[in-house]
Formats: structure tokens, C-alpha cells, sequence
């Protein structure tokens, strides 16, 4: 029986010439076989793609063998067979993330300059405990009524575009001299987030380090995480275990519809969500 990965992904990095890297991501799914979503921008790569264990493991192998891109943090999951990513899509855009921003962002070889300081999810958890932290959803609003941290400030967006008016709008500056900590799917959108709350007079910032992927695997359900985690691919949703139904009733009782129109109902008889 075919056993199916999924392999989610970042680097920032300045990219002399993001179509040739184009060329080569395509080049290099379709010669293994894997499906995905690929963005590249003269900042550098994100990617999510999937399918069988072994074409990922090729994937994964070349990838690293490009010298910018040998230290990225690859993010391993659980693929639920060859449907997870019918297409393969890798374009070259303006900004890795939509945020209609890219005058905001300026990287190095080390990454983003000027953004939060990292958090590992053990140091979360030592910060939790040493301070009254602010959680800030670095997500759309939709991904954050099926899951969050605990007490999160969800801003009110749909798409990541809204995030630059919502800090403007001055309805967090009670934060600014606060310790926040920004957190989102696997960290891409926080490098870029924390960078634009920093750049508004935010003295404290800190993102999660591989987001909730990483902090999931780390914790699952018996840390400070509730519900499910939305996912960029046809398996929609993902829960860390069936923990998140039995134990989390605010989260897992309400039915989300997604913006593609799917119904996600995250707690069915036998505690696992599902998406129609």
C-alpha cells in the first residue's frame, strides 16, 4: 500500500532570478510525480506539495542541494492518498505572502530583517510562564473559527491583504507595549507579520518557530492549542488528535464553511472531523 506524504515549507532569501527557480520547481515535481502549490518571489520560496513517500523523499533531496535553500525547515506530515493535490501550480509572484505589501519586507541571506524574535514552542511555553502574553492570529479570520491558541486575538480578515489595515486601524495599539506572539499555519506569514507590527512601534514581538505544524507535534492537545488546523490542500483540516473534540467543546461544535464552499464538522461520533 502507497504511503502518502506532504512536505510544507519556507525560505527567506534573496532570488537573483525567482523564474529559473520556477522552471526548476516545476521541472523537478513533474519528474517525481508531486502535486502542490509553489510561490516563488525575489524574497524566496514557499511551498506546500505532496504524494508518495518516495517521489517526496527525491523532491526533498534535490531541493536541499541548492545551496540557499539546504537549512530550510522541511515540515513532514501525514498525506491521506493521491487527492491531496490533483494539480501542480508553481508561480512567481510579487510577495511569497499576499499581504499587497512588498515594500515592507527586506531579507538577507539570514532571512527577514527586522522581524520578531523567535520562539521554539518549549521557549513559548517558558515565556507563558513568565509573563501575561498576547496571542496574535497571523491567519484569515475563517482559519481561526476552527482553531487557535488560547485567549488569541483573531483580527477581522478574510485575506491576508486585511491585515495591514486592521494595524493601522489603531484597534491594537494597547498592545504595543505588550509581549505578542504571532503564530500562524507554519510560520511564513508571521516572518512578514511581526516585521510589519515592529515596523508600528510594537516593542515585544515574537512568532512562533514553525507555527502550529511545529507546535502540534511538539504538544498536540495538551498544550495551549485548541481545535483543528486548517490546511492548504484537499484534506482541508487536521486535528492533532481526537483530544481536540472530546476536550475542546467551543472549538470543535461549530460547523465551519470554508471559503471553496466545503463544510468542515470537526467532531463526528468517533471524535474526528471531517470535511464534505
Amino acid at each position: 500500500m502507497a504511503v502518502y506524504k506532504v512536505l510544507l515549507y519556507y525560505c527567506f532569501t534573496p532570488l537573483a532570478d525567482p523564474d529559473a527557480i520556477r522552471l526548476w520547481q516545476r521541472d523537478l515535481c513533474e519528474s517525481v510525480g508531486l502535486g502542490g502549490r509553489i510561490i516563488i518571489a525575489p524574497h524566496g520560496i514557499n511551498a506546500t506539495v505532496g504524494g508518495e513517500l518516495s517521489a517526496v523523499k527525491k523532491y526533498w533531496r534535490k531541493t536541499r542541494e541548492f545551496a540557499p535553500f539546504r537549512d530550510i525547515d522541511f515540515k513532514w506530515s501525514d498525506g491521506s492518498g493521491p487527492d491531496d493535490f490533483p494539480r501542480l501550480k508553481v508561480r512567481v509572484r510579487e510577495e511569497l505572502v499576499g499581504f499587497g505589501a512588498p515594500q515592507e519586507v527586506s531579507v538577507d541571506e539570514h532571512g527577514v530583517e527586522g522581524g520578531g524574535q523567535h520562539l521554539t514552542p518549549e521557549q513559548l511555553h517558558e515565556l507563558v510562564e513568565q509573563k501575561q502574553v498576547t496571542f496574535f492570529d497571523g491567519r484569515n479570520k475563517w482559519e481561526a473559527d476552527i482553531g487557535r491558541f488560547t485567549g488569541a486575538i483573531v483580527p477581522d480578515t478574510r485575506t491576508s491583504h486585511d491585515f495591514v489595515s486592521e494595524l493601522d486601524s489603531g484597534k491594537y495599539d494597547h498592545l504595543k507595549d505588550q509581549p505578542v506572539v504571532t503564530y500562524c499555519t507554519g510560520g511564513v506569514r508571521c516572518e512578514v507579520l511581526s516585521a510589519m507590527m515592529i515596523k508600528r512601534g510594537f516593542q515585544e514581538v515574537y512568532q512562533l518557530d514553525g507555527g502550529i505544524v511545529r507546535y502540534g507535534e511538539k504538544y498536540g492537545d495538551s498544550g495551549l492549542w485548541e481545535g483543528s488546523l486548517y490546511v492548504f490542500d484537499n484534506r482541508k483540516a487536521v486535528t492533532f488528535s481526537a483530544r481536540a473534540c472530546r476536550d475542546r467543546p467551543v472549538q470543535s461544535v461549530r460547523r465551519t464553511i470554508f471559503p471553496d464552499g466545503k463544510l468542515l464538522e470537526p467532531c463526528l461520533q468517533d471524535g474526528v472531523g471531517g470535511v464534505r
